[in-house]
C-alpha cells in the first residue's frame, strides 16, 4: 500500500467514525451499527473503534421508549455489539417484552443492563422466557424493576435450565420469601452462576434459610449479596452454618440484616472453619460487644479473610479492645471498617497499639467514633511506627487542633499514608 492510499484510507475511516457518532447521538442505532461494522473491516481500525462497536452505554434515558424500536432493529442484525446498558430509561413491561424477543434472536450480546426501569412482572416473565432460548448472555442486570415474587420464580425456573448466565442482579425487586425460596432451589441445580445480587428483596428468615441450604449444595457461586433482607438471627445462623460447608463463596454481603449478637457469634464460629471467604460485609447488624468479641476471636484463627466491614454494630469498649487484640495476631486482613461503633479514646489507644504490631492492614476506617484528642494522639504515635497503612479514615472524631497537629507531623514524615 503506497502512502497516498494509506492517507486516503485514514481520511475515509475518520469520516466513517464521525458519521457513526452522529447517527448514534441521534438514536439512529441501526445505521450507527452498520457504520461501526464497516469501520471494523478496515485494517487500520483502532481499539477505540472496537470499543465503540461492541459496548454501548445508553443509560440515563439516552435511548428511552421512543427510540427502543430502532435499537431492537439493530439488535436483530447486530454482529458486533456485546454489551448494552439501558439502565434508567423509563422502560415498562412492553419494552421489556420487546427486548426479550430480541434476545431470542440475538447471538452476540453477552451483557445486558436494564436496571432502574419498570418492566414489572410481565416484562420479567418475558425476559425469563428469552433466557431459555438465548445461549450467549452471561451477565444480566434487572435491579429495581418490580418483578415481584412471580417474576423471581420465573427467573428461578430459567436458572435450572440456562447454562451460560454467570452474573445476575435482582436488587430491589420485591421478590419476597417465596421468590427467594425458588431462587435458592435453582441454585441447587444451576452450575454456571458465579455472582448473585439480591439486596433489598424482603427475603426474611425463611428466604435466608433456603439460601443457606442451597449454599451447602452449590459449588459454583463465588459472590452473594443479600444485604437488607431482614434475615434475623435465625436466618443468620443458618447461613453461618452453611459457610462451614461451602467451599466456593469468596464474597458475602450481609449488611443490615438484624443478625444481632447471636447471629454475630454464629458467624464467628463459621469464620474459624471457613477457608475460602475473603470479603465479608456486616454493616448495621447490632452485634454489640459480645458479638464483636467473638468475631475478634475468630480473626485470630481465620487465615483467609482480607476485607471485613463491621461498621455501625455498636461494638463499644469491649468489642473494640478485642478487635485490637486480634489485629496483633491476624496476618491476612488488609481492610477493616469500624465506622460508627462508639469506640471512644480508650478503644482507639488499644487499636493504636495494635497498629504498632500489625504488618498487613493497609486500610482502616474509624470515622464517627468520638476518639477525641487522646485517641488522635495515640494513633499519630502509632503511625510513626506503622509503615503498611495507606488509608485511614478519621471523619467526625473530635480530635481537635492538637490532634490535627499531631497527625500533620506524622504525615510530614510518612510516605505511605493517605488521610
Amino acid at each position: 500500500m503506497n502512502s497516498n492510499t494509506s492517507v486516503q484510507d485514514k481520511n475515509t475511516l475518520e469520516d466513517l467514525r464521525k458519521e457513526a457518532r452522529e447517527h448514534f447521538k441521534q438514536c439512529k442505532f441501526l445505521k450507527a451499527l452498520e457504520l461501526y461494522e464497516e469501520i471494523l473491516k478496515n485494517s487500520q481500525h483502532s481499539p477505540d473503534d472496537q470499543q465503540s462497536a461492541s459496548t454501548w452505554d445508553l443509560s440515563w434515558n439516552k435511548c428511552g421508549k421512543k427510540n427502543l424500536n430502532e435499537l431492537i432493529k439493530a439488535l436483530y442484525k447486530n454482529s458486533t455489539l456485546i454489551s448494552l446498558d439501558l439502565n434508567r430509561n423509563k422502560l415498562g413491561s412492553e419494552e421489556g417484552k420487546a427486548l426479550a424477543d430480541a434476545l431470542c434472536k440475538n447471538s452476540t450480546l453477552t451483557s445486558l443492563f436494564i436496571g432502574l426501569n419498570n418492566i414489572g412482572l410481565e416484562g420479567g416473565k418475558a425476559l425469563a422466557g428469552a433466557l431459555c432460548k438465548n445461549s450467549t448472555l452471561t451477565s444480566l442486570d434487572l435491579d429495581n424493576n418490580w418483578i415481584g415474587s412471580e417474576g423471581g420464580k420465573a427467573l428461578a425456573d430459567v436458572l435450572c435450565k440456562n447454562s451460560t448466565l454467570t452474573s445476575l442482579r435482582l436488587n430491589s425487586n420485591e421478590i419476597g420469601s417465596e421468590g427467594g425460596k425458588a431462587l435458592a432451589d435453582a441454585l441447587c441445580k444451576n452450575s454456571t452462576l458465579t455472582s448473585l445480587n439480591l439486596y433489598n428483596n424482603e427475603l426474611g428468615s425463611e428466604g435466608g434459610k433456603a439460601l443457606a441450604s442451597a449454599l451447602c449444595k452449590n459449588s459454583t457461586l463465588t459472590s452473594l449479596d443479600i444485604h437488607d433482607n431482614h434475615l434475623g438471627s435465625e436466618g443468620g445462623k443458618a447461613l453461618a452454618d452453611a459457610l462451614c460447608k461451602n467451599f466456593t463463596l469468596t464474597s458475602l454481603d450481609f449488611q443490615w440484616n438484624d443478625l444481632g449478637s447471636e447471629g454475630g457469634k454464629a458467624l464467628a464460629g463459621a469464620l474459624c472453619k471457613n477457608s475460602t471467604l475473603i470479603s465479608l460485609e456486616l454493616t448495621g447488624n447490632e452485634f454489640g460487644s459480645e458479638g464483636g468479641k467473638t468475631l475478634a476471636d475468630s480473626l485470630c484463627k481465620n487465615s483467609m479473610l482480607t476485607s471485613l466491614n463491621l461498621s455501625y454494630n455498636n461494638l463499644g469498649l469491649e468489642g473494640g479492645k478485642a478487635l485490637a487484640g486480634a489485629l496483633c495476631k491476624n496476618s491476612t486482613l488488609i481492610s477493616l471498617d469500624l465506622t460508627g461503633n462508639k469506640l471512644g479514646s480508650e478503644e482507639e489507644k488499644a487499636l493504636a497499639d495494635a497498629l504498632c504490631k500489625n504488618s498487613t492492614l493497609t486500610s482502616l476506617k474509624l470515622g464517627y467514633n468520638n476518639i477525641g484528642l487522646e485517641g488522635g494522639k495515640a494513633l499519630a504515635d502509632a503511625l510513626c511506627k506503622n509503615s503498611m497503612l495507606t488509608s485511614l479514615d478519621l471523619d467526625n472524631n473530635w480530635i481537635g487542633l492538637e490532634g490535627g497537629k499531631a497527625l500533620a507531623d506524622v504525615l510530614s514524615n510518612n510516605s505511605t499514608l493517605l488521610l
